[in-house]
C-alpha cells in the first residue's frame, strides 16, 4: 500500500470502522422492520422520550432511527456508557494482526467530546450523525479534530507522526508489500508538503479542508457510507 493510500485511510478509516460497529450491534441488518417495533417502544421506556426528541432535533436521525440506534448500543453497552477500556475491546476484533490500542485512545476522545472518560449515547449518536450523515465540511472538521490531539486548533508533525504509527500499528501485517520501517515519517512528510500551504510547519483547519476538497478520490469516498442505516 502507497502512502498515497495511506492518507485516505487517515481519512476515512473512522467512518469504515463505525460501520463495523454498526454490523456489530445488529444495526445495518435490523433496518426499520416492524418486528422490532416492541423492542423499541422498551427502548423508548429505558431512555426518557424527551431526551430522543431532544436528539433527534440535533442530529440527522428520524426518531425512529434513534429507537433503533438506543437498543443496539444498550444491548452491547448495558450501563449506557462506553468507557475507554471497553471501546478499545471493541476495535482489537476488528484487528486481531494488529494493535489498535492507541488509535482506539484517539478516536475515544474524539467522540468524548465533554471529556469525562466515559462515550454516552449522546455522544455516540452525535458523532455517528456527522460521520454518516454530515457534510463534507462537518465530515472534514470531525477528522481534523481527531487528528488535532491536544485541539490547539493546529495539526503539527509530531501529532500526524502519533496518528500514521497508530494506524501502521493497527494494520500490523496487512499490508502488502511489507511497509518500511521510517514510511509513517515519509507518509507524514508528504501530508505536509500536500496540506501546509504556507510552509510554516503547521496545517490548520482551513488549509486542512481545503486540501481534502480538492482531492477528488476522498470526497467521492466521504460519500460512500451515508444510507448505510
Amino acid at each position: 500500500m502507497n502512502l498515497e493510500g495511506l492518507e485516505m485511510i487517515a481519512v476515512l478509516i473512522v467512518i469504515v470502522l463505525f460501520v463495523k460497529v454498526l454490523e456489530q450491534f445488529g444495526l445495518i441488518e435490523a433496518g426499520l422492520e416492524d418486528t422490532v417495533e416492541d423492542e423499541m417502544e422498551m427502548a423508548t421506556v429505558r431512555h426518557r422520550p424527551e431526551a430522543l426528541e431532544l436528539l433527534e432535533a440535533q442530529s440527522k436521525f428520524t426518531k425512529k432511527e434513534l429507537q433503533i440506534l438506543y437498543r443496539g448500543f444498550k444491548n452491547e453497552c448495558p450501563s449506557g456508557v462506553v468507557n475507554e477500556e471497553t471501546f478499545k475491546e471493541i476495535y482489537s476484533q476488528f484487528f486481531p494482526q494488529g494493535d489498535s490500542t492507541t488509535y482506539a485512545h484517539f478516536l475515544f476522545n474524539a467522540f468524548d467530546t465533554d471529556h469525562n472518560g466515559s462515550v454516552s449515547f449522546e455522544d455516540f449518536v452525535m458523532g455517528l450523525s456527522i460521520l454518516l450523515r454530515g457534510t463534507v465540511q462537518e465530515k472534514l472538521n470531525w477528522a481534523f479534530n481527531l487528528y488535532d490531539i491536544n485541539k490547539d486548533g493546529y495539526i503539527t508533525k509530531e501529532e500526524m507522526l502519533d496518528i500514521m504509527k497508530a494506524i501502521y500499528d493497527m494494520m500490523g501485517k496487512c499490508t502488502y508489500p511489507v511497509l518500511k520501517e521510517d514510511a509513517p515519517r515519509q507518509h507524514v512528510e508528504t501530508f505536509f508538503q500536500k496540506m501546509d500551504k504556507n510552509k510554516d510547519g503547521v496545517v490548520t483547519i482551513d488549509e486542512f479542508i481545503e486540501s481534502c476538497q480538492k482531492d477528488e478520490n476522498i470526497m467521492r469516498s466521504m460519500q460512500l457510507f451515508e444510507n448505510v442505516i
